[in-house]
């Protein structure tokens, strides 16, 4: 079989410098988020430098260890237009998708995922898969690795990983 070389990328140790600077900013987000903000933010999440987080009632928002949050989702913890401040909890090892919202008041049982652009109205149980809005429960019994990534999907991606690597 013949196999095609890589050469590195040349701009290779400025992308790493790139990513470095990124991870820095979003774990001194994260801590300003927990510390001085208020925010209850488990161990090990990842949050999206453009997710948008209750500001109006930061004390509200609950997320729980292992979880993503990715760009540009929302999550609130209050309803100026009913007049109320609530609390809002995401569990652990959930995945939030992009664009998505999550209402307050909402819980987001442990091992879900909420797809991209979804509207979260109303509690999602813990090993769900979730879209749509309003989001309904695509998938349950689903089980969830750190960040919301998927138990099956994870172990067959590693198992295609092993047989490509004994196959080379």
């Amino acid at each position: 079989m013949n196999r095609v070389k890589h050469r590195p990328h040349p701009l290779g140790p400025v992308r790493k410098a790139a990513l470095a600077v990124r991870n820095l900013l979003i774990e001194l987000r994260l801590w300003r988020l927990r510390k001085i903000v208020g925010m209850d933010i488990g161990q090990n999440t990842k949050i999206s430098l453009r997710a948008d987080l209750d500001m109006t009632n930061p004390r509200g928002v609950h997320i729980g260890d292992g979880t993503l949050i990715a760009f540009h989702a929302v999550v609130f913890a209050h309803d100026l237009s009913r007049h109320f401040h609530t609390h809002t909890y995401i569990g652990r090892n959930c995945f939030i998708g992009a664009h998505s919202i999550i209402m307050p008041g909402i819980k987001v049982g442990d091992q879900c995922i909420v797809g991209a652009g979804a509207v979260v109205t109303k509690d999602v149980p813990p090993g769900s898969i979730v879209g749509g809005n309003p989001a309904r429960i695509l998938r349950s019994g689903i089980q969830t690795r750190e960040w919301g990534i998927l138990l099956d999907a994870y172990e067959e991606a590693l198992a295609a990983a092993a047989r490509e690597q004994d196959d080379g």
